[in-house]
């Protein structure tokens, strides 16, 4: 039911002006309404598997589908979510903890610690490339290391 946008009083999408206040009211289409269901009820799996690999945000999206009731028996889905957010977890592991330590180490004037760390970071976007491509073709890809974490944790969580 919709409220006055002046005053807040309830209005029905019928009404042109507000009862308690006289304010026009904009017109309601109860089509738009109606259809206007959750996205995330619309979203077909591939497109759920898909948005698990985008780059440094990816991981809110694998954190939605895994929450969301809609993909909890899509072991496919769930498989690309948890993936998606173990190669999130790589580039925090790189960013937080690899580099700090590549910049104290004794090869610090050599140019090493920032090679090391480019070659490393381009890796992880480099996989979230080739897993965004894999995906969108419909094909299942298990990274090293990486796709068996994801597939424990998605076997451990079936009833």
């Amino acid at each position: 039911m919709p409220f006055c946008t002046q005053c807040g009083n309830q209005v029905t999408p019928a009404d042109q002006y507000c009862g308690r206040c006289g304010a026009a009211q904009p017109r309601f289409d109860t089509r738009q309404t109606a259809s206007s269901a959750p996205k995330l009820e619309q979203m077909s799996p591939r497109t759920a598997a898909v948005l698990c690999y985008v780059p440094f945000v990816g991981w809110i999206a694998a954190i939605v589908l895994l929450a969301s009731e809609r993909f909890r028996n899509n072991s496919r889905v769930r498989f690309h979510a948890f993936q998606g957010l173990y190669l999130f977890v790589a580039w925090l592991i790189i960013e937080w903890v690899v580099s700090p330590v590549l910049w104290v180490g004794p090869w610090f004037g050599l140019g090493f610690p920032r090679l090391l760390e480019a070659l490393l970071k381009l890796s992880v976007l480099g996989a979230w490339v080739f897993m965004l491509v894999k995906v969108s073709q419909e094909e299942d890809f298990r990274l090293p290391l990486l796709g068996e974490l994801a597939d424990r944790s998605v076997s451990e969580q079936r009833p």
